[in-house]
């Protein structure tokens, strides 16, 4: 099970069209007050985050998965612009396990869904 906090349309479609082929289950969270509860009732073995969504404030869900005891050693993996050094950086001093770019999350995606 991985859970996706994303709310870009484009991505969302691409990423369960992706997990759907290879046979991956996925959880969508939209909702950014739901995140830590989703992740603990889901236990799931990555969480992706949308670090540009300003709308379900991945930075502070990190900061808040990764101060629970309980549920800091869930992976977590980010994508970003690649231009936006200063969400990569917040997001790293968070304690994202690993941040792409947008487009190297879309070319390794499938790697990604079927080794997490």
């Amino acid at each position: 099970m991985i859970v996706c906090v994303i709310d870009d349309l484009l991505f969302s479609i691409k990423i369960k069209d992706a997990a759907k082929h290879l046979g991956v289950d996925l959880y969508f969270e939209r909702s950014a007050d739901r995140i830590v509860d989703t992740v603990r009732d889901k236990q799931p073995s990555l969480v992706i985050f949308d670090l540009n969504s300003a709308r379900l404030s991945p930075i502070d869900a990190i900061r808040a998965l990764k101060a629970d005891v309980s549920l800091k050693d869930v992976k977590t993996l980010g994508y970003v612009s690649h231009v936006d050094s200063a969400t990569i950086a917040a997001a790293r001093a968070a304690g994202v396990d690993n941040v792409l770019a947008r487009s190297a999350f879309a070319t390794q995606l499938g790697e990604i869904l079927t080794t997490a």
